[in-house]
């Protein structure tokens, strides 16, 4: 066989290089994945044979609890002005009158662990009133954006609340922001403009376009409030209590949500709320019964999302409960959808995704610090 024969032979048995070369880094990416999927199952597997089943029972109870409860609490808010509720504080009330609820969790936690109640001091209660009168503020704020903007849409603007979360707490708490996070807050910002452009779709008819966008402002301002008072919890965790456990977080959540509920109690008063309540029910839609049902469980509802969200914090991470509270967007959408026959256009769906992708964003800027 001569030179020419010889290569004429190398071409048959290799024809195209470029292409062989391409076919072999596909497969090792692909032998890569397939290693990484059997590492994740190794690890999955450990983690389940490492951990009771009482905990495993718990942990779906809560993941239960965060995608059902808030979505639901979302929807039952909306339900109330549907339905011919009027009052902004009545929603406020509701939000934070169920906080006894996370006060019966508490009890058995002391009783079974054998732990005491966190000794409080002047400046403890002192910073549980300011978050309570927070709280109380940004339930407000919440209600008025509930009763002007579809729950989808109320939901996809309270995920902006990841934005002023990081903000504040690199500002208060020297949290650290890297680029991931950095992205997040660009394009979780670029969602909410697409919505605020969509405005014209997105609207009742029943609602003026002054009222859109009051409701979109508190919305916005609810969410920044939230961020805040997220980030002066952490400080308190920091500065006052020296120690982040299930027990302390609860105790912040009963008293954060008592002084809000004392609070938002004063405010229904000087509002004659107690009062509307009676005339509100006579003309609900379904009567007195259906009245009082959406705003009992409304008030379980909310606490039992509060309560899913702290169970999953402790029980797993942040990234998990970040992940879930990323789901809960969607969730809360196609919920509304269904149940109120929200209007989702194609815009609001872009939204959504943009939305959830910022969210994963930010779960992942998160995990790295």
């Amino acid at each position: 066989m001569d030179v020419n024969d010889d290569a004429v032979q190398k071409q048959n048995t290799n024809p195209n290089p470029s292409r062989s070369g391409v076919e072999g880094d596909q497969s090792r990416l692909s032998n890569l994945m397939r290693h990484h999927i059997h590492m994740l199952k190794i690890r999955a597997r450990e983690a389940y044979r490492t951990k009771p089943i009482s905990y495993w029972i718990l942990l779906f109870l809560a993941v239960v609890a965060m995608l059902v409860a808030f979505p639901a609490s979302s929807i039952l808010s909306r339900v109330y002005y549907t339905n011919g509720g009027k009052s902004k504080w009545i929603i406020s009330w509701v939000a934070v009158v169920g906080w006894p609820i996370t006060m019966l969790v508490l009890l058995p936690v002391y009783f079974f662990t054998k732990i005491s109640p966190t000794p409080v001091n002047t400046k403890l209660i002192l910073s549980y009133m300011v978050l309570g009168f927070l709280s109380a503020a940004d339930n407000l704020m919440y209600a008025y954006a509930y009763a002007y903007l579809p729950a989808s849409t109320s939901a996809l603007l309270g995920s902006s609340s990841l934005i002023f979360s990081a903000l504040f707490g690199f500002l208060i708490v020297s949290n650290k922001l890297n680029a991931s996070i950095i992205n997040a807050i660009v394009i979780i910002t670029a969602a909410m403009t697409i919505i605020a452009l969509d405005s014209s779709s997105d609207r009742y008819s029943y609602v003026t376009q002054g009222q859109y966008t009051m409701g979109f402002m508190w919305d916005i301002l609810g969410s920044a409030l939230h961020g805040l008072i997220f980030a002066l919890s952490e400080l308190v965790f920091v500065k006052l209590l020296g120690r982040i456990s299930f027990h302390v977080v609860l105790e912040q959540q009963v008293m954060v949500s008592f002084f809000a509920c004392v609070f938002t109690t004063i405010g229904v008063i000087i509002d004659r709320g107690f009062q509307q309540m009676a005339s509100e029910a006579k003309v609900f839609k379904g009567g007195p019964s259906s009245y009082y049902m959406v705003l009992t469980w409304g008030a379980i509802t909310f606490q039992l999302g509060i309560l899913g969200g702290t169970a999953v914090l402790f029980l797993a991470s942040t990234v998990l409960a970040g992940v879930l509270n990323s789901v809960r967007v969607p969730i809360t959408g196609i919920a509304a959808v269904i149940v109120l026959s929200d209007p989702m256009s194609g815009f609001k769906i872009l939204s959504v995704v943009i939305t959830f992708w910022g969210c994963i964003c930010y779960i992942y800027g998160s995990s790295e610090n």
